[in-house]
């Protein structure tokens, strides 16, 4: 009788050689997962995955896309503020420079600054990050920083230019911006240290510069703009906490006093979530003291879907839900802020 334990080429089909490899199989929910994870990692967003081997794919991903959405959207809010937009060929061209110049420019170098400064930080709660994985090199991430402000700071003299701005208030506004996000992410000021003011330079970055820049563009930058918008940067500094969630334990471990560290998940969600609401509808009051009912309504309206979000992802579960939150609720507060600048504009502000 034959040895059953004797290879045969049944024996060979059904028990393969112990230690060799069998490829894995392809599904198409692999396959999408795949396509998702390198989407994630080219936005900048959490949650990638490190692998990527092309150095402008990189570079993109340090400059983190994704977060360039709200800063051009705020040149849209302040072109509307301002009444004197109009939609011409030179107009979009213009308000187009101006979104490079808040979005991919200043933005990206921003971002980048960021993760050249917190790479030890973010070797603990984001590895996959490009500096700490090792897929770009220091000299090459600082030449990207420098390049990016460059650019910025020229592009924003160009639109000075056509402004005709006798004092070059894009340019001082770019510099200035730019000195916020190095003392935001640099020893030894480093504002992210401090819960409050690193979140407040971080709304008033996301909020009020870009707002600034597309109303001078278009207008004369007048100080109740300049006001109304840091006080509408408080409902940002509740959204720039909501970014703190992901990196409590590195924050905990490099002794960054961020809301989460400080006053510990709940209280820190509590205090994100009335800062975003109440200042808001501080702004739909200001909208009805200067007799805009119409635009102060509509801004309420949209506050009530971001506090249904609130309750259902967000206070529920804020380290978990966080990213799913901002995804649902942040369509609403920034077309608050359309909302806001078009009742501006039409009441000549």
């Amino acid at each position: 009788m034959a040895d059953p334990s004797s290879s045969t080429p049944v024996n060979d089909a059904l028990d393969p050689t112990p230690g060799a490899e069998t490829a894995p199989e392809i599904t198409p929910e692999t396959a999408s997962a795949a396509q998702g994870n390198a989407a994630r990692q080219l936005l900048g967003m959490k949650g990638a995955k490190a692998g990527e081997t092309s150095i402008w794919k990189i570079r993109l991903q340090l400059m983190k896309p994704i977060t360039w959405i709200p800063l051009i959207w705020g040149v849209v809010c302040g072109a509307a503020s301002s009444g004197n937009y109009r939609w011409s060929l030179e107009h979009v061209l213009i308000a187009a420079a101006c979104m490079l110049l808040s979005g991919p420019l200043l933005t990206g170098y921003t971002q980048t600054l960021n993760d050249f400064y917190d790479r030890d930080i973010d070797a603990i709660n984001e590895p996959y990050r490009p500096i700490p994985s090792g897929a770009i090199s220091i000299p090459q991430v600082v030449t990207q920083i420098l390049l990016l402000l460059g650019g910025g700071v020229a592009v924003a003299y160009a639109l000075d230019r056509w402004a005709g701005h006798s004092f070059p208030t894009i340019t001082a506004l770019a510099l200035g911006g730019s000195l916020v996000s190095y003392i935001y992410s640099a020893p030894p000021l480093k504002l992210k240290q401090n819960g409050w003011l690193g979140n407040y330079a971080l709304g008033a970055s996301y909020i009020a510069l870009p707002w600034w820049a597309g109303h001078a563009l278009f207008g004369d930058l007048s100080w109740q703009i300049v006001l109304l918008t840091l006080f509408y940067s408080l409902a940002g500094l509740g959204i720039a906490v909501v970014n703190d969630f992901k990196s409590v334990e590195g924050d905990r471990q490099m002794g960054l006093k961020s809301l989460p560290v400080m006053f510990g998940v709940t209280t820190a969600a509590w205090i994100c979530v009335l800062a975003i609401d109440i200042f808001q509808g501080g702004v739909a009051a200001y909208l009805m003291a200067i007799h805009q009912n119409l635009y102060a309504v509509l801004l309420i309206l949209l506050i009530i879907p971001q506090i249904t979000f609130q309750d259902m992802y967000f206070l529920r579960d804020p380290l978990g839900n966080d990213v799913k939150y901002q995804a649902s609720a942040q369509p609403f507060l920034v077309l608050g802020m359309l909302v806001t600048g078009l009742a501006l504009g039409h009441a000549g502000v």
